[in-house]
């Protein structure tokens, strides 16, 4: 077996019945007379078609022996459980208790019931995927089941892939769970050979494929992909490419994600052949094809571990989509945009039909216009002017801040103003950066921090958002801010100024406000704005199509609920309204 595919040879006088075998098994994949090369996946698919008349003379490499044997031992395990054979992943708090013993004598971590019995189902199979939201302590979890395997000799080592946010938690983690803490090194450079605990980022994986099969190798070992949705696509993907390649090599493969379908059971398939190649894949497949939902989630569900927020307690989220219409230039310019002709002379052809600059135009179309700088806000005036009828729409474009406020800006800065009054400081989420950067000029007055791929101290503007009185809001984008951070203790208000096509990216970010700590009686509220006619409703329908799907393969309405937006009837939101926003834009305009 190589990294990734399997090597059938057979001797000279079985010629004819090995052909036969191959065209059974996976046809097209003979490269010789008596040689094949079979992708794993497929091969651990086709398995039951393995069948050979001189069976004892069949000689498997280890690896793949082993590795093959795993996979059907969970398989049948998984079909008991369905049965009721053997435990359900509901396991209750007397039986879950027993698991603690396991973990040896070196184990001093605490476990909440619904971690141990979330341990409890996990050591109940070779390998296996642990789904629970933010906050549930999956790092933790998933130590306690290296430690056991570590008791039983079964692991000396573990190779753990996660974004680099997540690196505190493990270092923190590692330190605390044992009486020894385990000897932890973050790969930077050349791989640490005498590391217990190496942690690596997805982005490094390309490079230090080489050097981390050969760790693995060394010693009997485990992995585990935090945040493993990462990888969802799977052998398509680098990362995908690269984790498929370096799961086989361990004895123990783990996937913990809170969002493990963001975009449907494609996703779920690349992540579960991580766990079980072969089966994972086929299994979800299955489960999927009849479209009956419910009874994908029974078939699935023995195959993984989650615990919910309703589980942990959390007080509900408000979750609200307040529509805004645009003014008469952004319509006529996104009509435009959109292929539909105007009056107007002007081309914006070249601007092209792109998702995200239909997602730039339905907040502000100028955002597509260049700037002096690549992230330069834009300039509104105070108070606008006039267009020209005879302006051009490219002309227009370039100078729509000084004839319309983007209605989303406009709703925006209402909702931060309200929540300083009433003294909550607001999340706002934009895509863009250039989108961030306006927002930041609009919001000025709230003393905004602003997080996004190019800040420099990121750290000083968290911790100023969190610990200055007169920081009301903090600016990010899902992609920079959406995971390893929280904070919940200081902001209960999330503002979405837009969204894109990707679920996970959505609940990771909400999760940043809506996790585990809360005091019961907290309101924790999260608004949508999404432009009237736009691709914003396009988008909204498609997350909760998402959403719906991985609510119901997870078994848990609070996500179904996350896509089912109620709408908000802007005339009772309070606040600011159209005079009140001129006049701040006036002041600003005075202070430059």
């Amino acid at each position: 077996m190589t990294r990734t595919r399997v090597i059938m040879r057979a001797r000279n006088d079985y010629r004819e019945e090995f052909g036969e075998l191959i065209g059974r098994m996976v046809p097209g994949s003979q490269t010789g007379p008596l040689i094949a090369e079979v992708d794993l996946d497929n091969f651990l698919v086709a398995l039951g078609e393995l069948d050979w008349s001189d069976a004892e003379g069949v000689q498997w490499e280890t690896a793949l022996a082993t590795l093959v044997t795993s996979v059907l031992d969970d398989a049948d395990t998984a079909e008991q459980r369905l049965a009721g054979a053997a435990p359900e992943t509901k396991i209750d708090t007397a039986t879950a208790e027993v698991v603690v013993p396991l973990l040896g004598t070196e184990w001093t971590g605490d476990l909440t019931s619904f971690q141990r019995r979330d341990l409890a189902a996990l050591l109940g199979m070779n390998h296996g995927a642990n789904f629970s939201v933010p906050g549930a302590g999956k790092t933790r979890v998933a130590l306690a089941v290296f430690a056991a395997m570590r008791q039983k000799g079964d692991a000396e080592r573990l190779l753990v892939i996660c974004p680099k946010s997540a690196y505190e938690t493990w270092q923190y983690e590692a330190g605390v769970c044992f009486a020894q803490p385990l000897r932890t090194t973050i790969l930077a450079g050349t791989v640490n050979s005498t590391a217990e605990l190496l942690v690596v980022n997805y982005e490094r994986l390309a490079r230090s494929r080489a050097a981390l099969s050969a760790w693995l190798q060394a010693r009997p070992s485990m992995i585990i992909l935090d945040e493993a949705h990462r990888m969802k696509l799977g052998s398509s993907g680098a990362y995908g490419a690269a984790c498929l390649a370096l799961g086989p090599l361990a004895n123990r493969r783990l996937i913990l994600t809170g969002t493990p379908a963001p975009n449907g059971a494609q996703d779920l398939e690349s992540l579960l052949s991580f766990v079980w190649p072969g089966r994972g894949k086929q299994v979800v497949s299955n489960a999927v094809a009849g479209g009956n939902l419910a009874y994908a989630s029974s078939v699935l569900r023995p195959m993984f571990t989650r615990t919910t927020k309703a589980e942990l307690g959390l007080p509900p989220v408000s979750t609200k989509i307040r529509y805004v219409d645009l003014p008469k230039l952004h319509r006529e310019i996104y009509e435009v945009l959109k292929g539909n002709p105007s009056a107007r002379s002007g081309d914006l052809d070249a601007l092209g039909k792109t998702m995200l600059r239909m997602l730039m135009a339905a907040t502000s179309p100028a955002l597509l216009a260049e700037g002096t700088t690549r992230h330069e806000p834009l300039a509104y005036q105070v108070p606008p002017i006039e267009a020209s009828p005879g302006d051009s729409l490219n002309t227009l474009l370039k100078n729509l801040p000084q004839h319309e406020l983007s209605p989303k800006y406009e709703e925006a800065v209402k909702i931060v103003a309200q929540n300083a009054a009433d003294q909550r400081k607001t999340l706002v989420w934009s895509t863009f950066v250039r989108s961030i950067t306006t927002l930041e000029r609009l919001l000025e007055p709230f003393q905004p921090a602003v997080v996004h791929g190019g800040t420099a101290d990121r750290e000083e503007q968290i911790q100023r958002f969190r610990e200055d009185p007169d920081c009301w809001v903090l600016i990010s984008n899902p992609a920079t801010l959406g995971e390893g951070i929280s904070l919940h203790h200081d902001c209960h208000d999330a503002l979405y100024v837009d969204r894109d096509f990707t679920a996970g990216r959505f609940l990771q970010s909400l999760d940043r406000i809506h996790r585990l700590g809360l005091a019961p009686d907290t309101e924790t509220r999260v608004t949508v704005l999404a432009a009237r006619n736009t691709v914003d409703e396009v988008v909204a329908r498609r997350l909760e199509e998402k959403l719906e799907f991985m609510g119901s393969i997870l078994d848990d309405s609070a996500v179904r609920q996350l896509g089912d937006l109620q709408e908000e009837d802007t005339l009772t939101a309070g606040g600011m309204d159209a005079i009140d926003i001129r006049a701040l834009l006036a002041h600003l305009s005075e202070s430059k």
